[in-house]
C-alpha cells in the first residue's frame, strides 16, 4: 500500500479509536441518565442526540465551522485558553465525529438500561449496595451487549464518515485527510481503480464489522436503524 493510503488508514483507525473511546466515557452517563429520568428535558434533549440521524451531514460539519471558527463561541473559547482554533485539525475532527457519531452509540445504551428495569436496581439496594457499585455489578454486566454493539458502531460509522470530516476538516495530507476524504479525490481525479481499492475496502471493513457484530450477539436487537 502507498504511503499515502497508509497515512490515510492510519488517521482513520485513529479518529475512530479515539471517538469510540470518548463517546463510551460520554455516552454511559448520558444514557443512563436518559433511561430514568422523567424530567421535561429528556425530549429536547433525545431529539438533539438524535439529530445527526436526519440532518445531512455538510449541515453538522458547516455549523461546527462556524462555530468553531475565529468568531463563534466555541472558537472564542479555544483561543482565550491558548489552545487556538480547531478547524483544521485532528481535534477538530475528533470533536466533530464525536458528535455526528453519537446517537450509535447512546441510543443502545439508552435502550439496553431501561430494558434492565427497576426490579434489579431495587434488589440491589435492599442489599446496601451504593449507586455506583450498583452500576458496575448488576447494570453494566447486564448492558454488556449493548455496549459491544455500541462499540461497533460508533466505530465503524466514525471509519465510514465523509461530509462532516470534510468540512471541519479539509484534506490536508496526515493531518485531516482520512479514506472517505482521499476516496473522493481520486473519483474527483477520474482515478478510479484506486479510488475501487479504498472503496471496496471499506465495504468489506463495514460487512465484517456487522456480521461479527451479529454473530457474537444473535438474535439481538438491530443495533440502531438509521434514516438517511
Amino acid at each position: 500500500m502507498p504511503d499515502l493510503y497508509w497515512g490515510a488508514a492510519s488517521l482513520t483507525l485513529q479518529l475512530a479509536s479515539l471517538t469510540t473511546a470518548l463517546l463510551l466515557l460520554l455516552g454511559t452517563p448520558l444514557a443512563w441518565w436518559l433511561a430514568h429520568t422523567r424530567s421535561w428535558l429528556k425530549g429536547p434533549l433525545s431529539a438533539l442526540i438524535a439529530m445527526p440521524l436526519v440532518l445531512p451531514p455538510t449541515v453538522i460539519g458547516f455549523y461546527l465551522l462556524v462555530a468553531m471558527g475565529p468568531t463563534g463561541p466555541v472558537g472564542q473559547l479555544t483561543q482565550a485558553l491558548g489552545l487556538g482554533l480547531l478547524p483544521f485539525t485532528f481535534a477538530g475532527l475528533l470533536v466533530g465525529s464525536v458528535i455526528y457519531s453519537l446517537p450509535f452509540v447512546v441510543q443502545p445504551l439508552q435502550n439496553a438500561f431501561s430494558a434492565i428495569g427497576a426490579r434489579p436496581l431495587e434488589i440491589a439496594a435492599t442489599l446496601r449496595a451504593s449507586p455506583l457499585d450498583t452500576f458496575f455489578s448488576v447494570a453494566l454486566p447486564l448492558a454488556r451487549p449493548a455496549y459491544l454493539s455500541a462499540a461497533v458502531m460508533g466505530f465503524a460509522h466514525t471509519v465510514g464518515e465523509f461530509g462532516v470530516v470534510l468540512m471541519i476538516g479539509g484534506n490536508i495530507p496526515d493531518k485531516t485527510r482520512v479514506l472517505s476524504v482521499q476516496i473522493y479525490d481520486h473519483v474527483e481525479a477520474l482515478e478510479y481503480a484506486q479510488a475501487h481499492w479504498l472503496a471496496g475496502g471499506m465495504v468489506l471493513f463495514s460487512f465484517a464489522a456487522l456480521l461479527a457484530l451479529y454473530a457474537v450477539a444473535p438474535g439481538k436487537r438491530q443495533p440502531l436503524e438509521r434514516a438517511r
